[in-house]
């Protein structure tokens, strides 16, 4: 194995750890930040994690652990994030607020709440980083079939096509394959907006609508996605391609997908609050749902599919008479 690039992994859940596994997988050494110390010690002594994948077996020799968050950002030159993006900004506050000659590779598939910016855009305007510094890793890949080291895909995103490189080839092994791709704004996006879907889907599961509809609702949930991403950065992009088409399919149909299991949950009759209790997990589409609503008002774009789950989650409409006015929009 080779001992470089310096690689840190911010976080400590399911693809946190997720991540780490792939990583060691490839390098001597890997950076990662947890903020319980409880949580380091027992991975330190019974090589797992004990509040997420604790199926996966870590190997301690490899890991740098710190609940140092400056140490772990002043020691290695790649920092992927991967905590949820609700509780980016608190960490962050952790910091001394320089992430000069540092890469930032966003894993979090969610958009920052108090600014309403995708990750990447908030380093950029909060930070001053370069977009040639910052990347975004995405699907389609869930964390608990990484943990059974079944085969699964990413995307790594970067302007700059040798971090990319870097990055993909610390990720990859015979259970997992990497992309590269340019499109570093619109897969950001594309991991955003899938996690609203994905809740779209759970509710229509939870209402007791069947295959049919999912089909018809993911039909138009890509289209609308298109749509989306189009009006905050027009390039030429495939919306077929795994990072779009494939991430929204494995969200929006897989047991594994706790945005789809948030909305079941919300289809069945929980309250937010609830659902959000019962769940270990944060659903970040619960999150992005308000953001992206406000970005599709500013930027004019036709979006029933997001509108809906809006008006479920934040205007507290009833899930069953919203559902029947969105079975008329699709097609």
């Amino acid at each position: 194995m080779n001992s470089h690039p310096k690689i840190a992994v911010i976080g400590g859940g399911s693809w946190a750890t997720a991540i780490v596994k792939m990583l060691c997988e490839n390098l001597d050494t890997v950076g990662w930040y947890m903020r319980s110390a409880a949580a380091i010690e027992h991975i330190l002594e019974n090589k797992h994690n004990p509040n997420y994948l604790s199926s996966a077996e870590l190997h301690p020799a490899q890991l740098d652990l710190s609940n140092d968050l400056n140490k772990i950002i002043e020691t290695h030159e790649f920092l992927i994030f991967a905590v949820p993006s609700a509780f980016l900004i608190e960490e962050l506050s952790k910091t001394n607020n320089s992430f000069e000659g540092k890469v930032v590779f966003s894993a979090i598939k969610g958009i920052v709440p108090e600014t309403g910016l995708i990750v990447g855009e908030h380093f950029m305007e909060t930070y001053g980083m370069l977009v040639d510094n910052i990347g975004v890793i995405t699907g389609p890949c869930h964390a608990e079939e990484v943990a059974m080291e079944r085969l699964s895909y990413l995307t790594i995103a970067c302007s700059d096509a040798e971090k990319a490189e870097t990055i993909s080839k610390s990720l990859q092994s015979r259970y997992i394959k990497t992309k590269l791709s340019d499109d570093i704004i619109g897969t950001e996006y594309a991991a955003m907006l899938k996690n609203i879907y994905a809740i779209a889907a759970g509710i229509a599961h939870g209402l007791g609508y069947g295959d049919n509809f999912q089909s018809v609702l993911m039909s138009n949930a890509i289209r609308e996605m298109n749509r989306y991403i189009k009006k905050v950065h027009n390039m030429k992009r495939n919306i077929n391609n795994s990072a779009y088409l494939g991430d929204l399919l494995v969200t929006g149909y897989s047991l594994f997908s706790r945005n789809r299991t948030f909305g079941n949950m919300i289809g069945k009759g929980y309250t937010v609050k609830s659902a959000q209790m019962e769940m270990s997990m944060i659903a970040e589409g619960y999150y992005a749902t308000k953001s992206a609503y406000e970005i599709k008002q500013e930027k004019d774009t036709d979006t029933p599919i997001i509108d809906a789950v809006y008006n479920v989650l934040y205007k507290h409409q009833d899930p069953k008479k919203e559902f029947k006015k969105l079975t008329d929009t699709l097609d």
